[in-house]
């Protein structure tokens, strides 16, 4: 009886938990506006794609969801490449001063990016010459201090005896990182692309600074143009912002439903002996 009880409660916290992304599904099939409590109960006569298409003439969602995955993939890239090679260095190398370089990087966790933004502006515009391109908007993005501490956090569990193994048979410390530490650590993999992405993929702000040309605007970019001059004047302005918001939202969904399968936790010493 007590299981029955704990999976009702699981049930109801889950619906809970989806009824604003079901909300915001249902409302951005609106034709017109119904934001009575009853709205949330779909009436196929008031159900259209019409936002979706008010969308599609206001904004070049092709061109838009290609600047976002080359953006994003820039920003994915970087922080896989440095993000390993940086965790793994503060984990598993000896090296003077690795306890004040961890201790930094903690620092940096705590400062918000707005605060580096028209310092990070300068250099990357007048002093790089990077506006009006990609890597001026990769740039920044490009080492993630999180996926850092969390790739650190892995490598720091996985068994010496492997490392010290590998080192004795002659492999070097890049040879080891890549054949021994990162496929032993893919859930860390799995989270940092998805940390990762969520933050590039949603951010407006960075590269609209980089850049006023349409035709490098990332999606988040075009969609937050689109809401602010374009969605108050449709025949359901609610209905296209919550439209606006579910093509942002999609290729975040889609990521995590392919990947979540991954998230489980991985023996780490089975590579040793006894």
């Amino acid at each position: 009886m007590r299981r029955y009880g704990r999976l009702t409660v699981l049930i109801v916290g889950a619906l809970v938990f989806l009824f604003p992304f079901y909300y915001m599904l249902v409302g951005s099939l609106q034709t017109h506006l119904d934001s009575a409590p009853s709205g949330a109960v779909p009436n196929p006569g008031n159900l259209s794609l019409q936002n979706y298409r008010q969308i599609d003439g206001a904004v070049d969602l092709l061109r838009a969801l290609v600047n976002s995955g080359v953006f994003t993939g820039g920003v994915i890239l970087g922080t896989v490449v440095f993000g390993t090679l940086a965790g793994y260095a503060l984990a598993q190398l000896h090296f003077r001063g690795r306890g004040v370089l961890f201790a930094a990087l903690l620092l940096v966790q705590v400062v918000p990016f707005q605060l580096l933004t028209i310092p990070l502006y300068v250099l990357i515009v007048r002093d790089y010459g990077l506006g009006d391109s990609y890597l001026g908007m990769i740039a920044p993005y490009a080492i993630n201090s999180t996926a850092v501490f969390v790739f650190r956090q892995y490598f720091l569990q996985l068994p010496r005896d492997l490392f010290d193994a590998a080192r004795i048979d002659g492999a070097g410390e890049l040879r080891i990182l890549l054949r021994i530490a990162l496929p032993l650590v893919k859930p860390a993999l799995i989270t940092a692309l998805l940390l990762t992405f969520i933050g590039p993929w949603n951010e407006f702000l960075w590269p609209f600074l980089i850049t006023k040309q349409q035709n490098m605007q990332p999606l988040a970019v075009s969609l937050a143009n689109y809401i602010n001059t374009t969605a108050g004047r449709a025949a359901n302005p609610f209905g296209a912002i919550l439209a606006g918001a579910c093509v942002l939202a999609a290729p975040a969904v889609a990521l995590f439903l392919v990947f979540q399968r991954h998230f489980v936790s991985t023996d780490l010493g089975s590579g040793v002996k006894g």
